[in-house]
């Protein structure tokens, strides 16, 4: 665990029904589709949110103290992103939401959380509308992983509405 991952005891406070929405943050326009579906999917069923943002290793190796500054400049932009959609998560459902900041691979540290999270009940992504296909995270778990994870994964159409939203969640 990270100094930035919520202590084990604050996540003892989990909501009766054991639902937890995982949603990987990124600056993507699906990304607010997947987390407006995550947060009335929660408050339709007691669940709560936890939010995944992963920081890329500085690739910077020449001086270590250079290498080191940015990966700390990466770190603090993460946790004011986080911040930031984690005040939007409590406006949306009351709850203060997990919030875990990993360094590396999306790929593995989102298949490394869920394994190590048994509170993580579904995995919320949202899917780019653009002609290139669905995004590269949702293409490698539904191609590769699906039949892989321990949770189910939803993915959110990027084209939804908040009102198409409100009618499906």
């Amino acid at each position: 665990m990270s100094e930035y991952e919520t202590p084990k005891e604050e996540k003892s406070e989990r909501a009766p029904s054991g639902r937890t929405f995982l949603c990987v943050v990124d600056d993507s326009e699906e990304f607010g589709v997947a987390l407006q579906f995550a947060c009335r999917r929660a408050n339709n069923t007691n669940g709560r949110i936890a939010l995944l943002y992963v920081v890329q290793p500085a690739e910077f190796q020449h001086w270590m103290a250079v290498g080191e500054r940015m990966r700390e400049e990466a770190r603090d932009e993460a946790q004011e992103l986080l911040n930031v959609v984690a005040s939007v998560v409590q406006k949306r459902t009351g709850k203060v939401p997990t919030l875990y900041i990993r360094e590396g691979d999306v790929h593995e540290e989102l298949l490394e959380l869920i394994n190590e999270d048994p509170e993580i009940s579904l995995l919320v992504l949202g899917a780019a509308t653009g002609t290139d296909g669905p995004g590269p995270l949702v293409t490698y778990l539904v191609q590769k992983m699906a039949g892989k994870l321990r949770v189910p994964i939803t993915v959110v159409p990027g084209s939804l509405t908040e009102e198409d939203i409100s009618l499906i969640s």
